[in-house]
């Protein structure tokens, strides 16, 4: 029993080895997202020594049954109306490219692409490493409105803030200019006394005040025994 699993080991290794000295493969594009009723192009390139090999398109899908998941694989179905297989014009790297194209994909579409290599000159078949197609339908929109209608919306918004702005802003910049006009004015009266002196001032108020009392004209006669200090009219 152990001589035949090992048998078979050897037998299966050799296959593979001999299928990838014959068949040479590009890498395949990882991830494709696709919005549901859009076009999606799965795309696979490779190269059979010696002969030219028709891919056979098959896509793997994640099932479940119960508590049980499991990958099942199937052939794609070709339809003329929806999918269609092509032969794509640039090769890559010097390997022929074909080209499944889906048109108006849905949710059922989801599932990983690959091309099936299956001919005479081959051991057995080969799979390419794949393409996994993403399907996802877009976020609805809250409001379904014009380009327009948005842009009218954007405008009036701005007009409104700006008007926020210049409302409580124009009182204060007047304000802001009353006050600078009133402390202008009251440095200019202040500066009106810079330069008097003090003293000139107090003698002259004595001297109006000494005049008042013994009026402009003094009576020499009653003034004895002091200065005699004659008040000039």
């Amino acid at each position: 029993m152990i001589s035949r699993s090992i048998l078979l080991l050897l037998w299966y290794t050799g296959v593979t080895h001999g299928n990838l000295a014959l068949v040479t493969l590009y890498k395949d594009r990882p991830l494709l997202r696709a919005m549901a009723l859009n076009t999606a192009e799965l795309e696979c390139c490779y190269e059979v020594k010696g002969v030219t090999v028709e891919p056979i398109w098959v896509v793997s899908v994640i099932m479940t049954n119960g508590t049980k998941r499991y990958l099942e694989t199937t052939q794609v179905a070709i339809d003329d109306q929806r999918v269609t297989p092509e032969r794509a014009k640039a090769p890559k790297e010097g390997l022929p490219c074909y080209i499944l194209k889906v048109r108006e994909v849905d949710m059922n579409d989801t599932g990983l692409y690959r091309c099936l290599l299956n001919h005479t000159s081959l051991y057995s078949y080969i799979n390419t490493h794949g393409t996994f197609l993403q399907v996802y339908k877009p976020m609805p929109k809250f409001l379904n409105i014009s380009e327009k209608a948005k842009n009218s919306i954007i405008l009036t918004e701005a007009i409104l803030l700006l008007l926020c702005v210049l409302v409580p802003g124009i009182p204060l910049l007047c304000k802001t200019k009353k006050q600078n006009k009133q402390e202008k004015k009251k440095g200019e009266e202040e500066n009106i006394y810079e330069g008097l002196n003090l003293d000139d001032f107090d003698s002259t108020y004595h001297q109006i005040q000494r005049s008042q009392v013994f009026g402009p004209y003094q009576d020499v006669g009653n003034v004895l025994g002091e200065d005699i200090q004659l008040e000039k009219p």
